[in-house]
């Protein structure tokens, strides 16, 4: 049984790098950028069916040239059987 993660980071990247880093998260599988801004802050969101997967990606984007933090904000893990259960109670 596969599980389903996402987490929620805040970045914070130097403003000239800023869109790079945007463009270079969004490239990468189950990676958002839902909002950012022009100085280099930005939030964002992960997904995938493991954790291990998820902290690689996290590792990932501390390592992108310009990245001054990442902060991890939330975590939540659901495992796919919940979730389709939820989906077939609700219809």
């Amino acid at each position: 049984m596969k599980d389903y993660h996402v987490c929620s980071l805040v970045v914070y990247v130097s403003a000239e790098h800023a869109e790079s880093v945007k463009k270079t998260i969004e490239s990468l599988k189950g990676a958002e950028v839902p909002v950012s801004n022009e100085i280099g802050k930005m939030v964002v969101v992960l997904e995938g069916d493991s954790k291990d997967g998820l902290v690689e990606r996290f590792e990932k984007i501390k390592t992108l040239p310009g990245v001054i933090t990442v902060t991890l904000v939330y975590h939540q893990m659901d495992e796919q059987s919940e979730l389709k259960e939820a989906n077939n109670d609700s219809q």
